[in-house]
């Protein structure tokens, strides 16, 4: 079964006035992908993946920036998320499904070329899979406190604690996640936004399941891919600006090793980005702060 949020939910968004594109994408099924699009449609693309459990309202701020320096902006849904349809299993969910279902949507249905990727968290996992398999597409790479976990290393307990609580919770509200990771209050208003794609906990099997989908353990299904895709990328000469939240318990220390080890972010001078999305969020670019990577993302656009 499979759930799509009533337009009406997202009615009146702070600060994301822009109307939704959708296509299909063909899963033995189909299903209804969404994103929005904004700037001119001639310009290079600047690709914004979101991660969990947030949606594209995640990127409001950072629109704008992008947008006024004459870029034409992309910014999905992923299947779970936002305006996208919504399986209604966790089992439905898997780390192969998204890549795929994500690659459908910018080069199937968008024939996206010369991408500047821009991913946090959950877009990270998933755009730089996109990235190192289909390297002919990718420009440029802005990377926000994320990763290609291969289960080689043990995830933080923090990460744990969130895992087992989104999991578990007989019912959720996303925004309490997104308020937890935040540095600062987040108002009542951006707290519904984040809300909006979840009327009810029937529509929260993707944040449910993300988290589980993270390799844990060398023998995860998703181990030799994401093997291959970070070998792929060290030695890629697409340049990558890292643009690190520096208070993010669960990815922070990825930085330093994305700077050292990718051959593409070499000779680039990295942000350290203090606390910044969604009201002074900890994991990733979004609104506080998001004049620093996004300044450093038009720089490396032009």
């Amino acid at each position: 079964m499979t759930l799509r949020t009533p337009e009406e939910r997202f009615a009146g968004l702070p600060d994301f006035a822009y109307a939704p594109q959708y296509c299909d994408v063909d899963d033995g099924g189909s299903l209804r992908m969404a994103w929005i699009e904004a700037g001119p449609p001639d310009a290079e693309p600047v690709l914004m993946l979101h991660g969990e459990p947030t949606w594209s309202f995640l990127y409001r701020r950072m629109i704008p920036i992008l947008t006024a320096a004459g870029h034409r902006v992309i910014c999905p849904d992923l299947v779970g998320f936002g305006r996208s349809d919504k399986p209604t299993r966790p089992a439905d969910h898997t780390y192969a499904r998204h890549v795929e279902w994500m690659r459908a949507l910018v080069f199937d249905a968008l024939d996206l070329r010369n991408v500047t990727l821009v991913a946090q968290d959950w877009g990270g996992l998933i755009g730089l899979r996109l990235a190192a398999e289909h390297p002919e597409r990718f420009a440029r790479l802005v990377v926000a406190n994320t990763g290609l976990p291969t289960g080689d290393f043990p995830m933080p307990e923090v990460w744990w604690q969130f895992r087992n609580t989104i999991q578990s919770e007989p019912a959720i509200t996303v925004s309490d996640f997104v308020q937890w990771g935040s540095a600062r209050p987040v108002s009542d208003a951006v707290r519904a936004g984040y809300d909006a794609p979840f009327p009810d906990d029937s529509y929260c099997a993707g944040p449910r399941a993300m988290p589980g989908l993270v390799p844990t353990s060398p023998d995860d299904p998703a181990t030799p891919a994401n093997r291959a895709a970070w070998a792929a990328l060290c030695a890629s000469e697409t340049p990558m600006l890292v643009a690190f939240s520096d208070g993010d318990p669960i990815t922070g220390a990825m930085a330093p090793i994305f700077q050292s080890q990718m051959r593409g972010a070499q000779g680039i001078d990295h942000p350290q980005c203090g606390p910044f999305p969604a009201g002074g969020c900890r994991r990733g670019p979004g609104e506080r702060h998001c004049r620093i990577p996004c300044s450093r993302s038009v720089s490396l656009l032009t």
